[in-house]
Order: C-alpha cells, then sequence, then structure tokens
C-alpha cells in the first residue's frame, strides 16, 4: 500500500479551515480519485509535539492510501491541478507532499 501525505506547516499567520477540508475538499478528492484506486482519504488536525505546551510543527496532514505507486501518479496527472487548485479554498500554506510505502 502507497500512502501520500500532505503536510501543512504551522503558521499562526495563515487560516487552515478544517471543516471546508472535511465538507468539500476531502470528498471531492475521494469522488475523482476513488475510480483512480484512491483507498481512503483521512486528515490529522495538530494538536503538540511531545511538550504538550508545544505547537505541533503541522497544523495539519491530510493522508490519501492506494494501492500502488503507478495508481498514484495516474492519479495526480489526471486531476492533480483540479485537486490543488482547491487548496486556496482553505489555506494559504502550500503543503509539502511526501509518497511512502505503508510496511508496518
Amino acid at each position: 500500500m502507497i500512502r501520500v501525505t500532505l503536510l501543512y506547516p504551522q503558521d499562526p499567520s495563515k487560516k487552515f479551515d478544517f471543516d471546508y477540508v472535511q465538507n468539500n475538499h476531502l470528498p471531492m478528492v475521494q469522488r475523482l480519485l476513488g475510480p483512480m484506486g484512491l483507498q481512503s482519504a483521512a486528515m490529522d488536525k495538530g494538536i503538540s509535539t511531545a511538550d504538550p505546551n508545544a505547537p505541533a510543527p503541522y497544523v495539519a496532514l491530510n493522508h490519501l492510501v492506494f494501492n500502488t505507486v503507478k495508481e498514484v501518479h495516474q492519479a495526480f496527472i489526471t486531476h492533480g491541478s483540479e485537486i490543488m487548485s482547491d487548496v486556496k479554498n482553505y489555506t494559504e500554506i502550500t503543503p509539502q507532499i511526501q509518497i511512502s510505502e505503508i510496511v508496518g
């Protein structure tokens, strides 16, 4: 299994609309990428580091799970620009993107 993680670095000066992601963005991602192999889509909201008084380094992480890297690349070639153009509707933060193999 392959996980695509979009990491949104913490920046108190920039908005992040969790409701928009949950109610609009992730459903759109599922609608577009589901037929292309997307198995699941989820969002994490950063709380803190190991120090409960320190803010999390990322305000949010979005996770997309596919069966293969080939599915990931084909899905983003086909729908990536549409999906990424929606980011401006919930944040000004540019996400960092990592593609990983799930090993455990």
